[in-house]
This record gives C-alpha cells, sequence and structure tokens, in this order.
C-alpha cells in the first residue's frame, strides 16, 4: 500500500467508512476465486459474494463491455436485455413469482418490498430478526437490528430473536425449535398491535448472516410464513447473501425450506461485481402496487445491466456452479468439522453450501463468546494469503463466503490455512 493511501482516503471519505483487517489490503487486480495486492502478493477470496461468478469473469466482462460500447439508456424505453434478462431471473424461481422490478443494490430492493408490502396489505409494520442487516437507506437502516441502536428503533418496527439453536432460548436444532423461534412472530404482532399497528411483511435473509449463519430447520420459514399472512402481512425473503446458488441446492434459499415468499429481494450477486439488484413478485401483488404507485429507476435495469445479469446466468449454466458449490460445500463442511475435532477453539460449525459460519469460543463448556481469538484467526489468515471476515453478535464467527467458482482445490487451500491460525493460538 502507498504509504499516503490511508491517508488520502481519511481526508477524502471521513471517517464513517470503514477498512476490512488491522493492516489494511491495497487490491489492484482479480481473477476467478483470486485478489492481488499492490506488491503483487497473491489472496484466496473466501468472502466475496459480491464477485458471485469470480472476479472479472471474462464472459461478463465482454458482455458488458459489449453492450457499454452500444448503448445505455433506461426502462422508458423497450430494449430486449431487460426483457430477456427478467424473463430468464424469475424462470429460476417458483412460478407464481414472475414480476421483476429492476434497482441497483439489494438496499433499494429491500426499501422498495417496504413500499409494495404497506401499499398492498394497508399496514405499516415491519417485523424483522435481531441482529439482522438488510440494508442503509434511511428506512431499511432502522431495520438493520444489527447496527441500528434498539433504544431508537420506530414504533412500526418489531424484532424477533433469530433461529440459532446453538445460543438461543432454544436449543435443540430441530423441527421443534423452529417452530419454537417462529412462534415468536405472535407476541412481536401483538406488541406491533399494542403500539397501533399492524404487521406489512416479515424480512428474513435465510442464511441469517449478521446473526451468525443460520440455517434453521424447514418449518422456521413455513410457519412463520403462516403467522405473518393470517396478520395480514406479506413474506419477504431477502436473497442477497443466500440466493443465487449460495447454499448449493436450490438457486434461492428460501427453496430449502419449501416455502414460496410473497417478494423476493436480491442484490450484488447477480452482477458479478456491477451494481445490479431486483425485486421478484407475484403479478397480483404488482398489479396492486401499481393501483397506488408507478415504479422508476434511472439506473436499474438499464441495457448494460442487463447484459451482466444475463452473462452471470450463463456463466452459472454452462460451468455448472449450482453443483460445484454443492459438492465444493459437502467437503467444505466435512474438512471444517475435521478442524473442530481438533481445535477446542471451535464451538460450532455452521452453514451449507458455500456460505459458513465457525463459532471460536473460550470455552465449549460455557459458549463464551472469543472475539479476540476470532480477529487474530482472522489476522493470521489475511497474513498468510486467504481473505474471510467475522460476523455475529459477539463478532466471533468466522465468515466463509467464497465466489460460487471456489473449489475443492481452494476449499483445502482454506482449510490448510484456518488448521495453521487455529494451532497459532
Amino acid at each position: 500500500m502507498k504509504p499516503d493511501l490511508l491517508q488520502r482516503r481519511e481526508r477524502a471519505l471521513g471517517p464513517a467508512y470503514r477498512l476490512f483487517y488491522d493492516q489494511p489490503v491495497h487490491l489492484v487486480r482479480g481473477e476467478g476465486a483470486w485478489l492481488f495486492d499492490a506488491a503483487g502478493k497473491r489472496y484466496l477470496d473466501c468472502y466475496n459474494n459480491v464477485a458471485s461468478v469470480g472476479h472479472c469473469h471474462p464472459h461478463v466482462v465482454g458482455a458488458l463491455s459489449r453492450q457499454a460500447a452500444t448503448l445505455n439508456t433506461h426502462t422508458r424505453y423497450l430494449h430486449e436485455n431487460v426483457i430477456a434478462y427478467a424473463e430468464r431471473l424469475s424462470a429460476t424461481l417458483p412460478d407464481e413469482l414472475s414480476v421483476c422490478m429492476f434497482v441497483c443494490t439489494g438496499t433499494e430492493a429491500n426499501d422498495l418490498a417496504v413500499r409494495i408490502a404497506r401499499a398492498v396489505t394497508g399496514n405499516d409494520g415491519i417485523l424483522v430478526t435481531e441482529d439482522a442487516y438488510h440494508g442503509n437507506s434511511t428506512t431499511v437502516y432502522q431495520m438493520s437490528t444489527e447496527e441500528y441502536p434498539a433504544a431508537e428503533r420506530p414504533g412500526w418496527l418489531e424484532a424477533v430473536e433469530a433461529p440459532c439453536s446453538y445460543r438461543g432460548r432454544f436449543r435443540d436444532p430441530g423441527p421443534a425449535s423452529a417452530l419454537e423461534f417462529a412462534g415468536l412472530l405472535g407476541p412481536a404482532i401483538e406488541r406491533l398491535a399494542d403500539r397501533g399497528h399492524r404487521p406489512a411483511m416479515f424480512l428474513t435473509d435465510n442464511i441469517y448472516s449478521s446473526n451468525g449463519v443460520l440455517t434453521p430447520a424447514p418449518e422456521y420459514l413455513a410457519e412463520a410464513y403462516r403467522r405473518v399472512r393470517a396478520a395480514g402481512g406479506l413474506a419477504v425473503a431477502d436473497e442477497v447473501q443466500s440466493g443465487l446458488c449460495r447454499l448449493g441446492d436450490h438457486y434461492w434459499g428460501f427453496q430449502d425450506a419449501g416455502v414460496v415468499p410473497d417478494i423476493v429481494t436480491m442484490g450484488k450477486p447477480l452482477g458479478d461485481g456491477h451494481p445490479l439488484a431486483a425485486v421478484v413478485t407475484t403479478p397480483a401483488i404488482a398489479e396492486r402496487f401499481a393501483r397506488k404507485h408507478h415504479y422508476f429507476n434511472t439506473f436499474g435495469g438499464n441495457p448494460v445491466s442487463a447484459a451482466v445479469g444475463l452473462a452471470v446466468l450463463d456463466v452459472i449454466e454452462r460451468e455448472d456452479l449450482l453443483k460445484n458449490v454443492h459438492d465444493t460445500g459437502a467437503g467444505l463442511a466435512d474438512g471444517l468439522r475435521g478442524l473442530m475435532a481438533r481445535h477446542a477453539l471451535i464451538g460450532d460449525v455452521r452453514g451449507k453450501g458455500l456460505f459458513y459460519g465457525v463459532e471460536i469460543v473460550r470455552d465449549r463448556e460455557t459458549r463464551e463468546p472469543a472475539a479476540d481469538q476470532a480477529a487474530r484467526v482472522r489476522e493470521h489468515l489475511r497474513e498468510n494469503g486467504v481473505l474471510l471476515g467475522t460476523s455475529g453478535p459477539g463478532n466471533n464467527v468466522i465468515k466463509i463466503r467464497p465466489p460460487l467458482v471456489f473449489n475443492r482445490e481452494h476449499a483445502a487451500l482454506l482449510l490448510e490455512a484456518l488448521d495453521l491460525a487455529l494451532g497459532s493460538l
């Protein structure tokens, strides 16, 4: 890193921005599952779902550059790319979900979902899980309970405990615990009513990343959806992190639970690093929303973005990335559980596909979070050419979320480096 680059950043961007790692990494190039810094050092990227089909995939870069050199406008003109992308994207979802509304970010997608849900239901209450993150617009940031102060939450917001069978009040990892966690929506809906609000929607990210990477039994979403719909609200799946083949069995995380949401929000993985996001819903909900509101977004769904989105879907299909995620993820899971057997610092391993949380604890009996040790593991890995992050309410969960092209050889490198990092403590 250039000596003055950090100082220039601090002056130009201000103190609200944050960097990863104690020693910031100055990246200049990416290729597949690899990143390279200004000194030429190579890092295995085990963190970025943004570059979903790999950094700078040539098919995606080619599609972007060709369309950018031809035309870029917006959705108030007809364009084949935009329509074709909406058709192909919705084809990956259950038949009921067939109407696409394009935005640029996951934040915008969740913000639009709030508008739709409130317009369609006539209610204004929002239900989320504790310690969740859904974006950074004014409304959606208030719904991001990971960061927004609990004492300042608006009256229309209610949060329920996330379905964590490792740390939560219900410790059975099976269906019984999932149903008990879903049952917490009942009292939450009553608390909203006491403040004069009825639920417009319940929003979950379906891998509960900020909660420490949770994969509850399918009964959780099924029962949660039943309860919110019975109260007059809509079920909304935030698939920014769990979607686009990330969990290895389906394109979208909610499909693991055998449910169909009323609205699905999607974000950064759609564009492999290009700002592309979407809201997908049913024709009936879209029609009811349109009775009250028009929708337009200057950049959302432009022809270049649509070309990128189409190219990403091409790569997923041509390279059979869903199978790669499933197969690589299964081997990675076995390896992580093997590390748990050797290292007492690991209290739990959670996740599936190419999304895992490794919980670092001081003591397996007390389950006391070990945030300092988790940070030291993260920094040791960075020093040795592996990039990943930490997450969870105690910031003690090693978060593993590599690009979808991450393969068995990459997984072996990660496991070896993680073994050395844990052994160094």
